[in-house]
């Protein structure tokens, strides 16, 4: 028999289901509703001071866990909104992207047979990190309509081999905001069982309707066991610069550091010279910021209820779920594609964000990062599946 020459981890899970409805949007000129990228401008001022960077012949390495100046940017702005002391030297470590940061930190803390706590739905990348680095994860549901946890179910899943959980809020598919009791409960049971909390807050500065975030870092008795995940990309629209950031207390950043110079050796040197500027914005920035998108959500939201969804409105970040089990379709999959292929407009299958997949055959979602003229789009495109003008099913469906 031939030797298998490829990896068993990577056979345990799938290419990125979103970024697959993007390419799909692309062969079939749909428009792209599905992946969390905006498509309008990022700020003057990042890019002004990235071509600055670049003009400047800053081109060559910055230090592996970050350029000072960037570095001591984020523990500023850390202790503006949080109100804790980072020690820019020992605490932050600067890396490519978010989903690097969570990778590297995951295979910093995990050892055979340890156990990571992910809330379902997750974003997609959680799964495959969880594999990739070693850990097994251990699944605890988000419930509709609110997306709420059961505190039994949560106590449950930890154990003696509980490493760490996973918490991503604002949260991405849901836009659940986690409450600061929901949190301090989470906080509770990491100290019980000497767990990391690992919380990725890439949606910090995107809440509505009075949703207050907290990050795990700054609750009693949390300081130093919890790792804080962020980037560049969501609260100044840049996504394509893979410009993120770890925080967490120094026994949890050496190992991260360590796995981040063999995994990419650092960060672009110019955008983290944008990036000191961008995370020094005025207060007034990010409360524009929140209004800009809290329109956006109310206009995809009309757009979505009138086109006859069951829409759930989300406390944060920029993506709305729908339930989709009144249409005629077996699948999510197989919606999202009708979508795409005869409707023209790209939405991503629900069942990519939970371990069983028949948990989420019910839900797709959208995302609102768009501009006007997209939003206009999809809502012309849409008017097709108005109840009133639903034609009738196709034979099988």
């Amino acid at each position: 028999m031939p030797k298998k020459l490829t990896s068993d981890k990577a056979d345990r899970f799938t290419e990125s289901v979103i970024r697959e409805m993007t390419r799909l949007a692309l062969i079939h000129d749909a428009v792209n509703l599905s992946q969390g990228y905006p498509d309008f401008p990022a700020p003057d001022i990042l890019k002004r001071a990235a071509s600055e960077a670049v003009f400047a012949d800053v081109n060559q390495y910055a230090i592996t866990w970050g350029a000072r100046k960037f570095r001591n940017a984020l523990a500023e702005k850390t202790h503006r909104f949080f109100g804790i002391d980072i020690d820019s030297e020992r605490e932050i470590t600067v890396v490519c992207g978010s989903t690097e940061g969570m990778v590297a930190s995951l295979l910093g803390l995990i050892n055979p047979g340890d156990e990571v706590i992910v809330f379902e739905p997750f974003y997609e990348n959680y799964g495959p990190d969880t594999i990739i680095s070693g850990a097994a994860p251990r699944y605890v549901e988000l419930r509709r309509p609110g997306w709420t946890f059961d505190p039994d179910e949560l106590e449950a899943a930890f154990n003696e081999r509980t490493k760490a959980v996973i918490i991503n809020t604002p949260n991405n598919p849901t836009g659940k905001v986690f409450s600061r009791s929901e949190l301090e409960s989470i906080a509770a049971l990491c100290r019980k069982w000497d767990a990391v909390a690992i919380t990725d807050e890439i949606y910090e500065h995107i809440l509505y309707d009075g949703a207050e975030h907290v990050s795990m870092i700054t609750l009693d008795g949390m300081r130093d066991r919890t790792i804080v995940v962020n980037s560049l990309s969501k609260s100044y629209s840049v996504t394509g610069w893979r410009v993120g950031w770890v925080i967490a207390a120094p026994h949890l950043t050496d190992p991260i550091r360590k796995i981040h110079d063999f995994l990419t050796v650092g960060a672009a040197a110019p955008l983290q010279e944008a990036g000191a500027v961008a995370v020094l914005l005025p207060d007034a920035y990010y409360d524009e910021l929140a209004a800009a998108y809290t329109v956006r959500r109310d206009r995809l939201v009309g757009i979505l209820r009138d086109a006859g969804f069951d829409v759930m409105t989300p406390q944060g970040a920029y993506y709305v779920m729908c339930d989709i089990s009144d249409r005629e379709y077996p699948s999510d999959v197989d919606f999202c594609r009708h979508l795409i292929e005869d409707v023209g407009v790209a939405a991503v299958p629900g069942s990519s964000f939970y371990s069983d997949p028949a948990s989420g055959r019910d839900l797709i979602r959208f995302t609102f990062c768009k501009r006007e003229e997209t939003m206009t789009l999809a809502e012309q495109r849409m008017r097709a599946l108005r109840p009133a003008a639903r034609p009738m099913p196709l034979p099988g469906r």
